[in-house]
């Protein structure tokens, strides 16, 4: 079956919070291969602003799950590693988004792929540039959007 390459984003602000990425890492190499991984950075929230800074990263992987399948899995380990939506942009323990899933583009109301944030979020992008091959850019993934 083929391999899918995907970018994961990680974030966590409720107790240990390198703890929660090491535990949704550890987790996420049960259904996938990881390929490469981001240095840790301490990022001020977006949103909603009375909460702990946050430790953020990026993930590369490779997968045979489709994007929803993959989708489903990662909140399953949201879920397992206890994050709970209370707040919007609220707290949590650990949050794992999709941000690339090869040069698919999703539109459903569960899932958007490229994430559609992630052009905003100086917490997502510069991550993720450690993570690109050369011959990646992030305008792949903004152009290929734009002509949606």
């Amino acid at each position: 079956m083929k391999a899918n390459k995907a970018y994961l984003s990680l974030g966590s602000n409720i107790e240990n919070r390198e703890n929660f990425l090491k535990k949704a890492i550890l987790e996420i190499k049960k259904i996938a291969k990881i390929i490469k991984k981001s240095k840790i950075y301490e990022t001020s929230p977006v949103g909603y602003k009375k909460q702990r800074d946050f430790l953020n990263m990026a993930i590369k992987i490779e997968t045979t799950l489709i994007s929803q399948e993959l989708f489903a899995k990662l909140q399953e380990i949201e879920k397992k590693l206890g994050r709970e939506k209370k707040i919007k942009n609220g707290p949590r323990t650990i949050d794992i988004d999709i941000l690339t899933f090869e040069d698919t583009i999703v539109d459903e109301v569960n899932l958007k792929i490229p994430h559609p944030r992630m052009y905003e979020r100086k917490f997502v992008l510069i991550p993720l540039l450690e993570l690109l091959d050369k011959k990646e850019k992030i305008s792949q993934w903004t152009h290929k959007k734009s002509k949606k």
